[in-house]
């Protein structure tokens, strides 16, 4: 049962972080969170969860792009690739319309892409349909 899946919230808002563990927990799901990419990295490293929840402005305006970047690509994360991201962002547009002349769009493409403010019902779909409990 996904329900038993580890999620990580990296997000800088505590705010959104704080809602979107009360759904998750409501469900069952543990929910680790980080409030800056580099500390979600570690917590990738140390906990490994079975799905990142990511915005992408966090400490910079495109933060949560170099995570995914980082997961997908680079060496020191190779045994997270397959680590399903919901990127979910107030930018209206997805990575793919947002960079469509970028030849490395692929490097920051998330498995799914949600918007804020968040559709609790429609995430908790995404985080079911993606998650893989351990």
């Amino acid at each position: 049962m996904a329900a038993s899946a580890t999620i990580l919230l990296i997000d800088d808002d505590q705010d959104f972080r704080a809602s979107v563990r009360a759904a998750l927990e409501a469900r069952g799901y543990q929910v680790l969170e980080a409030e800056s990419g580099d500390l979600g990295l570690k917590m990738l490293v140390e906990h490994r969860p079975q799905v990142v929840v990511l915005d992408i402005m966090m400490t910079s305006a495109a933060e949560g792009y170099g995570v995914t970047q980082a997961i997908r690509w680079q060496e020191a994360y190779r045994d997270y690739r397959n680590v399903p991201i919901i990127m979910v962002s107030s930018i209206e547009e997805t990575p793919d319309e947002r960079f469509s002349m970028a030849g490395e769009v692929d490097m920051i493409r998330p498995d799914q892409y949600l918007t804020k403010p968040l559709d609790i019902p429609r995430f908790l779909e995404v985080v079911k349909a993606v998650a893989r409990p351990t």
